[in-house]
C-alpha cells in the first residue's frame, strides 16, 4: 500500500443496512468512509424483519447492540401453522433455552430501526461521510497505485484505496463485473403494518407466525413494542412478473387466498394499503473480489424472503470483511480473498435454502400432509440443533466458514 492511497477513504456504494454496516466495520478498523447513496436522503423503507441471534452477534460486533437491542421485540416463539386447517405444524421456543443454546436471543423489529441503529452509529464515529443523491454508475481502477474510483451520474469522481458495493440487489457494480441476469420468482410479497387497535386479538400473539398454505403464506409479529403488527402475505403470481416494488391491491390479494382458513384470512382484510414487491434472486457466484473493489449484502447474494436472513447476512458480510481486514493488518489483497472465501458458500447456502423453504410453505396436495408430519413430536432440541449451522455464527468463527 502506498502512502498516498493510506490518505483515501474507502468507497461504499450505497446508504442501505449492508452498506452502514460495512462502514461501521471499516471504521473499527481505522478506515474513514465515503458513503455513496443514490436517494435524496438516508434512509431505510420496508416494514418488519426478523433478527436471529446471529443478527446480534453482528450488531454487537459493529458496537450497536444497545441500540438495536433496545429497538427489537423479544418473541416467545417461531410457530407455523396449516393455513387450510389451522393445524399446529411446528413451534420452536426462543426463550431462554433458545438464548443459552446460541448466545443470543430472536426479535421482530422495524427495517427503518435497523437503519437508524446503524446510522446512528456511523455518525457517532465522526469518521464516515455521507453523499445523497449519487448514483454510482461505474467503477475504474488504477492497479498501479491501487486505488478505485467510483463515478457518479453527475460525472464526479470519487477516488478511494477501495470500493465496497452495497447497492442492493440490482447493484451497478456488481453488473460492471459479473453482469448476470436476475432469477425472477414469480412469487409475489404484500407488506403492511397495522396499528395494534386494529389487529385481531385472536392473533396477538408474541411469536413470529407463518400460516403455510397451498402456494402462498402468510406472516405476522408485533413490532415497536406490540404498538404495531407486521403482515407479509406471497403468493404464486398468475401473470409474468418483472422485478420491482410497487403500490398493490387489496382485491388482487384477496383473489389469492380464497381457499384458506376464516382465522388466517383475517389478516388480508387489515391494511388500508399495501406494498407489493414481485421478488427476484440470482445464482450464487464463487468470485466476488474484482481487483480492489467487492460486493456485500443483497449484490453478493441476493435472495428471496423465506429464510429471513436478508439482512442478517448483510451484517454478516460487513463483521467478516472487518475481521478478514484485522487479521491481515489490513492487507487489502489478502482480506478480500478471505472474505470472500468466508462467506461464499455460508450465502450461497442461504439463496438455495430459501428456495427450498418456499417450496415447503407453498406445498399442497399430499406434498402438504407430508410438510405437516415433519416436525411433529420434534423436540425443542433437535430444533436447536438444526438451526446451528445458521444461528451458531459469530465472530470467533465467521473466517473461511463453510
Amino acid at each position: 500500500m502506498t502512502a498516498h492511497n493510506q490518505d483515501l477513504p474507502v468507497i461504499v456504494a450505497g446508504g442501505g443496512i449492508g452498506g452502514l454496516a460495512a462502514a461501521l466495520a471499516l471504521v473499527r478498523r481505522g478506515f474513514t468512509v465515503t458513503v455513496l447513496e443514490q436517494a435524496p436522503e438516508i434512509g431505510e423503507i420496508g416494514a418488519g424483519i426478523q433478527l436471529g441471534p446471529n443478527a446480534f452477534h453482528a450488531f454487537d460486533a459493529l458496537g450497536v447492540g444497545d441500540k438495536a437491542r433496545g429497538r427489537a421485540v423479544y418473541t416467545d416463539c417461531m410457530v407455523m401453522h396449516d393455513a387450510i386447517d389451522e393445524t399446529l405444524v411446528g413451534r420452536i421456543d426462543t426463550g431462554e433455552a433458545f438464548r443459552k443454546r446460541f448466545g443470543n436471543p430472536y426479535a421482530v423489529i422495524h427495517r427503518v430501526d435497523i437503519h437508524r441503529s446503524l446510522l446512528e452509529g456511523a455518525q457517532e464515529t465522526g469518521r464516515v461521510r455521507f453523499h445523497t443523491n449519487t448514483r454510482v454508475e461505474r467503477i475504474e481502477q488504477d492497479e498501479s497505485a491501487r486505488t478505485v474510483t467510483a463515478i457518479d451520474q453527475h460525472g464526479n469522481r470519487w477516488m478511494g484505496q477501495a470500493l465496497i458495493g452495497a447497492d442492493g440487489g440490482k447493484s451497478v457494480v456488481r453488473t460492471q463485473y459479473v453482469n448476470d441476469p436476475p432469477r425472477v420468482t414469480g412469487h409475489v410479497v404484500y407488506r403492511a403494518v397495522v396499528e395494534r387497535a386494529d389487529f385481531p386479538k385472536n392473533l396477538q400473539w408474541n411469536a413470529a407466525s407463518l400460516w403455510a398454505g397451498p402456494k402462498c403464506h402468510l406472516v405476522h409479529y408485533p413490532l415497536r413494542g406490540g404498538e404495531q403488527y407486521n403482515i407479509v402475505v406471497t403468493f404464486h403470481s398468475r401473470q409474468q412478473e418483472q422485478w420491482g416494488v410497487t403500490d398493490g391491491s387489496k382485491e388482487e390479494v384477496e383473489s389469492y387466498f380464497q381457499g384458506i382458513c376464516p382465522k388466517a384470512r383475517q389478516l388480508i382484510e387489515l391494511p388500508k394499503t399495501w406494498k407489493r414487491w414481485a421478488t427476484a434472486d440470482r445464482e450464487p457466484i464463487g468470485h466476488w473480489v474484482f481487483g480492489r473493489a467487492t460486493i456485500l449484502g443483497d449484490a453478493a447474494h441476493p435472495t428471496t424472503q423465506y429464510m429471513a436472513q436478508g439482512a442478517c447476512m448483510a451484517m454478516e458480510d460487513a463483521v467478516t470483511l472487518g475481521e478478514a481486514l484485522r487479521v491481515t493488518h489490513n492487507d487489502w489483497d489478502a482480506a478480500l480473498q478471505l472474505y470472500q472465501q468466508s462467506r461464499v458458500t455460508r450465502t450461497a447456502r442461504i439463496v438455495l435454502s430459501g428456495r427450498e423453504m418456499g417450496r415447503l410453505y407453498h406445498a399442497a396436495g399430499v406434498e402438504r400432509l407430508v410438510r405437516n408430519a415433519l416436525w411433529k413430536d420434534r423436540s425443542q432440541e433437535r430444533f436447536y440443533d438444526a438451526l446451528e449451522w445458521l444461528y451458531g455464527w459469530n465472530v470467533s468463527n465467521c473466517l473461511q466458514q463453510g
